[in-house]
């Protein structure tokens, strides 16, 4: 990767321990650089998010089936894995798509839109919008889940790794939609970066054949056309555009593979 160090042992351990600490509220230190110096701009790191992606999907997806076995049924097991989600995330990307919902439900104004959808996604309230696209987003997991069964735990990695590594992606096509937030602190990934995260979200889809390409191409379809909403709709991205387009594309995978892989009713 040109913006970074040589990919040793050490970089990679530290990159990836880095990257589960910035995505995660998991007690995990900030490591320092191997060798000392400054660390590096998140950017560099952020070609390992797939991979804390697909170990909280394996670990989500374990919890739901530890339900099953259990004997609870499909639907609560399914809503206590994304529970668990969400408290080890800390809802990092679901303040995103609320955020996001309720700027998408700015009404026309003198001002034009641009500026006040931006004020929206600063304003840390929860509006009708932003409560719905949540009530959505965490309906249709669980129903997909539930149709799922077995297959659960490597749905949630390859959903879980692509809604992270589609981030770079993002960065890295869009303008930042202002000069302070998440563009300003993280620098902008390089195309080595993201073209990496994107190859390892890949991989993850494979183990489940056909059914997991299909799904994996179905969230780059929709993260492409989502970029060019946020073009237009806010003028490049934001933390919060960032983390609604990974849940979009989460959403989106595991209703393809329910469709595909999912247990017939």
């Amino acid at each position: 990767m040109s913006d970074q160090p040589p990919l040793t042992a050490a970089r990679l351990g530290y990159d990836l321990r880095l990257a589960a600490a910035f995505l995660t509220r998991l007690p995990i230190a900030w490591p320092s650089p191997p060798g000392g110096g400054d660390p590096p701009p998140m950017a560099s790191v952020m070609w390992a998010f797939p991979l804390v992606g697909a170990g909280l999907g394996l670990a989500a997806g374990g919890v739901m089936l530890g339900g099953l076995w259990l004997g609870l049924p499909p639907l609560a097991a399914a809503l206590l894995a994304l529970a668990g989600l969400v408290v080890v995330t800390g809802c990092l990307h679901e303040d995103g798509l609320a955020d996001v919902c309720d700027g998408l439900g700015v009404r026309p104004g003198p001002d034009g839109d641009l500026t006040r959808r931006l004020e929206v996604l600063r304003d840390s309230r929860l509006g009708s919008f932003g409560a719905l696209g949540l009530i959505f987003s965490i309906g249709l997991k669980a129903a997909a889940l539930v149709a799922l069964g077995g297959a659960a735990p490597l749905a949630l990695a390859l959903a879980l790794a692509l809604e992270r590594g589609i981030m770079p992606l993002i960065m890295h096509t869009l303008p930042a939609a202002r000069g302070d937030g998440v563009g300003a602190g993280f620098g902008r990934p390089s195309r080595p970066v993201a073209g990496t995260a994107l190859a390892l979200s890949l991989l993850v889809a494979l183990p489940l054949g056909g059914a997991g390409v299909a799904a994996f191409a179905a969230g780059v379809g929709l993260a492409a056309a989502a970029m060019i909403a946020a073009r237009r709709l806010f003028g490049g991205f934001t933390g919060d555009v960032v983390g609604a387009i990974g849940q979009l594309v989460a959403v989106v995978i595991l209703l393809v593979l329910a469709a595909l892989v999912g247990s017939p009713s």
